[in-house]
């Protein structure tokens, strides 16, 4: 989380640093409750929804984001990296690679990782 919250502070370099930090910590706390434009929260809940429950999506979903103002190749970018996250994240699950520190163990410690 630490690696994308440095990514995400790289993203928004019109805001003052003491700002840039207090809003990067609302989102890792939880983007539901972070002051962040309603554009941004719709995008949120759309990843969340993709990673969580794929099979519920949609036309609705789109069109939402349609109406917040994304265009078909703003969504489809995003499909793809919320797709590719979700997948990568999967293997490294799969291979238990080691996580970064301040995440949750693996319920399993006994395995080996690597």
């Amino acid at each position: 989380m630490q690696a994308h919250a440095e990514d995400l502070r790289a993203e928004l370099p019109d805001l003052q640093p003491a700002s840039r930090d207090a809003l990067v910590e609302e989102i890792l706390r939880d983007w539901r409750t972070a002051e962040i434009p309603e554009p941004d929260r719709l995008l949120c809940r759309y990843a969340d929804k993709l990673t969580r429950t794929p099979a519920a999506m949609t036309a609705l979903d789109v069109m939402e984001l349609h109406e917040a103002g994304f265009d078909d190749t703003a969504i489809h970018d995003a499909i793809q990296v919320i797709g590719y996250f979700n997948y990568i994240n999967r293997v490294a699950d799969a291979f238990h690679v080691d996580l970064e520190p301040g995440m949750a163990p693996y319920p399993d410690e006994t395995m080996s990782r690597g």
